[in-house]
């Protein structure tokens, strides 16, 4: 389907820029400081999934749809936005509840992958990427689009989530280190929050791309 020097670059491309800091690893961090490394990886892969959701809507083309209409833009970008600030204001309330860190994470792995799944779904800055990155490197006439699509959209999602996984192990070494001293990891989880709500706020501001 992909000539190799094709696929070589397209995935040289996709790695550097899953290695620069944006949204997904910056919510990753928060939720890793917050809750630890078991909430920090579900929230990982939640993400990725809500990813996946996105190379799927875009194959299909609902992606697009989404993309060109203002309103369908908008309407999707205020329910992630407030989903996020929800969560940040949810995070800080609850940072000072078990200052100690006990070696579980603060809501539970499942709870934590669904959230993230959630959040990373109703980005639309994400479906915009995809939208804008991936047919780069489609070849229509190597026939089937929409597969190729799809193939090149899971091999970015996965290497965002390994980066998204390094992130996690790194916020959870810091947090790790600071076990003894529940004061400053009350501090960590406030500003979780904080930066979770900042997320939304960024999310909430952001322009549909021309």
């Amino acid at each position: 389907m992909f000539d190799p020097w094709h696929f070589v670059l397209f995935v040289s491309a996709a790695g550097v820029l899953a290695l620069m800091p944006g949204p997904g690893i910056f919510y990753v961090a928060a939720r890793t400081l917050a809750g630890g490394r078991g909430e920090g990886l579900a929230s990982s892969f939640g993400t990725g999934l809500g990813g996946l959701v996105h190379i799927v809507a875009g194959a299909v083309g609902v992606s697009a749809i989404v993309m060109a209409s203002a309103e369908a833009f908008a309407a999707l970008k205020i329910v992630g936005a407030a989903y996020l600030i929800y969560l940040g204001v949810k995070t800080w309330r609850d940072a000072g509840a078990a200052p100690e860190l006990g070696g579980g994470p603060a809501m539970g792995a499942p709870r934590a992958f669904k959230e993230g799944m959630i959040v990373e779904a109703l980005n639309p800055k994400t479906a915009a990427f995809f939208l804008a990155f991936l047919p780069q490197f489609v070849v229509p006439a190597d026939g089937n689009v929409a597969l190729q699509f799809i193939v090149l959209g899971a091999v970015s999602v996965t290497l965002n989530t390994a980066a998204d996984v390094v992130v996690t192990y790194a916020a959870s070494a810091v947090r790790d280190r600071l076990a003894a001293r529940p004061g400053i990891i009350r501090r960590m989880r406030q500003g979780s929050g904080g930066i979770l709500c900042a997320l939304g706020v960024t999310l909430a501001l952001a322009k549909r791309p021309a």
